[in-house]
């Protein structure tokens, strides 16, 4: 289950407040790239279960989307579908002008350009965390072993366990196996990064670890669609939040503006209860 932040407010419940973004908030939208990440009238059905209603969605270069929503709002499909590790039924999904291919060696390409953060942090417990980091580069980006090695310590110095590097993934914590699993991700050269709820694995205290992590890579510049119930990662590093509820994009808007007046009764509904509890 996720954990839910616990931030007070004195706000009515139907319209919760929150503070101004910080000064280190990313650039504003004008200052954004092109479109990278394409959706258009995307369906996907679970049997009988609608979870994906006509989504339309457009992330530019150098955005950070944030899409939060209550369990069973189809946000984690979302996420999986980008890469197509969740097929869909109707509609069309590219990535950087090039659409999503079925299968085979394109699709191998394309992930390569997409990388994934999931919650469980799904390393290989049989390889140190340095092998973990360097398979991707080798395997399918045909890296010299010497030169992913290389790249691999400097990532992980990045996300800041460069001394781990040696270890085996079960003598790592929770949030370190998880800031592994960035640096492997970062270590493909993405164009863009999914993060499927990356913390809600993890204990309280080892959340803001990763979250710092995830900021700092906003901050650069990394276009990032983050699946999360963490406000204030929102607040502080989004330049949009879309808020899915039952299968839908109910609401997007600037963080600032989603938080102080969110415009939809489900939406003010959702943030009374998780900014209040």
């Amino acid at each position: 289950m996720d954990a839910q932040p616990t931030t007070p407010s004195d706000a009515p419940d139907a319209s919760p407040t929150t503070p101004s973004p910080p000064p280190d908030a990313p650039s504003r939208d004008d200052e954004l790239g092109p479109p990278l990440v394409e959706l258009h009238g995307v369906n996907k059905h679970f049997g009988d279960l609608h979870v994906l209603r006509d989504i339309d969605l457009t992330v530019r270069r150098g955005e950070v989307l944030v899409v939060i929503g209550p369990s069973g709002s189809g946000k984690s499909t979302l996420c999986r579908a980008i890469n197509r590790l969740e097929t869909i039924d109707t509609g069309t999904i590219a990535i950087d002008g090039q659409p999503l291919p079925e299968e085979g060696k394109e699709l191998a390409r394309l992930r390569a350009d997409v990388g994934m953060v999931f919650q469980s942090f799904n390393l290989f417990a049989h390889k140190t965390i340095l092998d973990n980091v360097t398979l991707g580069p080798v395997k399918v980006r045909r890296t010299r072993s010497a030169e992913a090695k290389k790249e691999a310590l400097a990532l992980l110095d990045r996300v800041g366990i460069g001394n781990q590097a040696d270890k085996m993934p079960a003598q790592l914590s929770g949030g370190q196996q998880q800031r592994v699993a960035i640096a492997r991700a970062l270590a493909m050269h993405p164009k863009v990064m999914l993060f499927d709820e990356p913390t809600s694995a993890l204990d309280p205290e080892m959340i803001n670890e990763v979250l710092d992590v995830m900021v700092a890579l906003a901050k650069e510049g990394m276009t990032m669609i983050v699946v999360t119930h963490e406000m204030g990662f929102a607040r502080k590093a989004a330049h949009r939040v879309v808020f899915m509820a039952d299968g839908q994009i109910v609401e997007e808007a600037p963080p600032e503006e989603f938080f102080t007046n969110p415009k939809s009764h489900r939406a003010q509904d959702f943030l009374s209860k998780i900014l209040t509890h």
